[in-house]
């Protein structure tokens, strides 16, 4: 299957400019997405652009990932009611670098004829003067033309600066930059970039009397309406530090069973066929077809491991029969992983040098419990578990050999709360 018709059964394809499909089919093409570093990780939106460049490199063309080094000093006006707040140049650098890797664990830039290449856009930038960008860029596109682009137009009652009116002249330069140096073609994005990246194939033609060539993407929206990637906490992270593995997992089991089959195709890296199998098979099971992308994607944005301790922390929390048993034979990762999801506590290991009784831990260095005889209540209504395990005297104790790969201490209260503790050095 070539890219385009990829693309399109994927639901995939909004616009593209005239003759792309041509362009494609004379032999390995090279393109590129930009990637502002505006935030310290991909986000899942982010995401349909990285799919984007998978697919491009799968149909054997190759990928360049454009990171905006220069293009997120200034701010993309695109789909903004106001001017953004500026990051500070030293926030943007160590977005870029987190960023960088995570596009490395998506595409392969190892080897082979179409290997990705991973650019920073303030390279074409840093030594040239803002008389050189005017006189051999900037007069080659009118305001005229750059007033009628959507990003600039939606903002003109609200107000835009120049230095953001001046993105889309950036924006455009890249495409020129890129095809001079990597004989790079087309250019690829959501279908909220279109103004900017039909721009650029102007600039290159103006500028080097060559045909360039677009793609976008419709923008994701799930069926509600709403936007897709955002929930009621945030953006959807590709970082494990800003949405969890499980969090992440739990984002497309939780999903609209009106969605599954649009987000399948978004992200599946299945082929056709099996996916439209898959659908036959569990056309009466919507659920089965959302375990089954969230188990692909939780694997191919974490890991194997990571999907492991997600399995892991639901058996835990919503099995009944998991028990003492199950929890000593969870691996530290799957423990970190129940620490992220449930109420936790830092303690220092030291404090169980000698016995600790269990009512001082709850209520006096923890605060589980609010009060003493709120605690010993607890116990005698046999409500309150350590490791799975039922408290039945007041004076029990906690010590180190408890602990659950020596640092974890699980505590419930009743059915429901539920509490890790974690010792530390």
């Amino acid at each position: 299957m070539n890219f385009l018709e990829e693309l399109k059964w994927r639901g995939m394809l909004h616009d593209s400019t005239p003759g792309v499909a041509e362009h494609l089919a004379q032999g390995p093409v090279t393109g590129y997405i930009g990637f502002d570093p505006t935030a310290p990780s991909m986000t899942i939106g982010n995401y349909v652009q990285i799919m984007l460049l998978t697919l491009f490199q799968r149909s054997g063309h190759q990928p360049i990932a454009l990171m905006g080094g220069a293009t997120g000093r200034i701010g993309d006006p695109s789909g903004k009611d106001k001017e953004r707040q500026l990051k500070s140049e030293e926030e943007l650098d160590a977005n870029l670098n987190l960023q960088k890797k995570q596009l490395e664990k998506f595409l392969d830039f190892s080897e082979g004829s179409n290997k990705a290449i991973l650019v920073n856009n303030y390279d074409f930038y840093k030594d040239m003067g803002i008389l050189d960008f005017l006189r051999k860029i900037g007069k080659n596109l009118t305001v005229n033309y750059m007033l009628a682009k959507d990003s600039v137009k939606n903002r003109m009652d609200s107000g835009l600066s120049f230095t953001e009116f001046s993105y889309q002249l950036l924006q455009a330069y890249d495409f020129v930059a890129l095809g001079k140096k990597y004989n790079c073609s087309l250019q690829m994005g959501g279908s909220d970039q279109w103004g900017n990246i039909t721009s650029g194939t102007e600039l290159v033609r103006r500028m080097t009397e060559k045909k360039a060539f677009a793609v976008t993407t419709p923008l994701l929206t799930k069926s509600d309406g709403k936007k897709f990637g955002k929930s009621e906490e945030g953006n959807l992270w590709l970082s494990p530090k800003l949405s969890s593995p499980y969090k992440f997992y739990q984002f497309w089991i939780n999903a609209d069973d009106a969605d599954i089959a649009k987000f399948t195709r978004y992200f599946t890296l299945k082929s056709k066929e099996e996916i439209e199998n898959r659908e036959i098979e569990f056309r009466d099971d919507p659920r089965m077809l959302k375990k089954l992308l969230a188990e692909e994607l939780t694997k191919r944005i974490h890991s194997d491991e990571a999907y492991k301790a997600v399995l892991a922390v639901s058996e835990l929390l919503f099995n009944k029969k998991a028990n003492h048993e199950f929890l000593v034979n969870m691996s530290e990762t799957e423990l970190q992983a129940v620490a992220e999801e449930i109420p936790n506590y830092k303690l220092p290991l030291d404090i169980l040098e000698k016995d600790k009784n269990i009512i001082d831990l709850l209520v006096e260095d923890t605060n589980i419990i609010q009060s003493k005889s709120m605690a010993r209540q607890a116990i005698k209504s046999n409500a309150l578990s350590v490791n799975k395990n039922k408290i039945n005297d007041i004076n029990s104790t906690i010590n180190k050999m408890q602990l659950l790969q020596n640092k974890y201490l699980m505590i419930e209260n009743g059915k429901k709360n539920k509490f890790i503790i974690r010792f530390t050095h």
